[in-house]
């Protein structure tokens, strides 16, 4: 078999240990999948009546593709607590000891919560349709929408492996992805960046979520995309290619 033969390998490997601790452990999991279904109910239903303005429309048509956004936000915690607890309990140490391909543990995370959260994705949009999100989209935009939405959470859990490698112990690395958590809340997935203040306004539009967010939208719902699409797959390769080279560079110089 040749490196790249071993190195598949072994990150299957991974991957099954990362989905069998999954679901053996599911709370967090559940936690990071389910949250942003839950703040999808509370928005629709809550605050929904006072946001309908700003949506220029039906509110849960403009709200669903930007919450959708929020599931690959929040895995980022799962991931970050999942590597700090392999370093902070020493099984890298065990690791290092057999014959793999050192990165597999990294690359089965990824992957593992990538799976996690598809599944989370494919729930919020579910329970969208059921409290009347009608999307306008075919079955190649719906790809396109769901491809982009992989890409992102891709790109975001290997910063999310680069955060966590940095972490002392689970609870930190808990931490240390909030601002990532918080980011949709300040794009365009809840509400209109024109309905901002100018600083938040500026920041908003700047930030990686809102040209994602306009893309999903436009995709799904047929609104206008202009260059958000570009735009969005830049920042998706951006994180993907930092993140990717971050986390790889820390696990090398903590296993050397």
């Amino acid at each position: 078999m040749s490196a790249m033969s071993y190195a598949l390998a072994d990150s299957a490997t991974m991957l099954r240990r990362n989905l069998t601790h999954a679901r053996r452990y599911p709370s967090m999991s559940v936690g990071v999948i389910v949250m942003p279904t839950i703040l999808l109910l509370i928005f629709k239903f809550v605050f929904g009546g006072a946001l309908e303005k700003s949506s220029g429309g039906n509110y849960i048509d403009y709200l669903a593709p930007g919450m959708l956004l929020m599931v690959p936000a929040y895995i980022t915690a799962s991931v970050a607590v999942s590597i700090a607890t392999d370093t902070s309990k020493g099984i890298v140490n065990r690791f290092r000891t057999m014959g793999i391909t050192q990165s597999s543990m990294l690359t089965g995370h990824v992957v593992g919560a990538l799976l996690q959260a598809m599944g989370g994705i494919v729930l919020m949009a579910a329970v969208s349709l059921l409290i009347g999100w009608r999307p306008d989209a075919d079955i190649v935009e719906w790809v396109a929408a769901f491809a982009l939405l992989s890409f992102t959470i891709f790109g975001l859990n290997w910063l999310a492996v680069a955060l966590g490698l940095l972490s002392p112990n689970p609870e930190g690395a808990s931490n240390i992805v909030f601002p990532i958590i918080m980011l949709p809340f300040l794009g365009s997935g809840l509400v209109s960046t024109d309905t901002m203040p100018v600083g938040l306004r500026q920041f908003a539009e700047y930030q990686p979520f809102t040209p994602i967010t306009e893309t999903v939208r436009g995709l799904l719902m047929g609104t206008e995309i202009g260059n958000n699409g570009i735009l969005s797959l830049a920042w998706c390769a951006g994180l993907t290619i930092v993140g990717f080279c971050w986390a790889n560079s820390i696990f090398r110089r903590q296993t050397d």
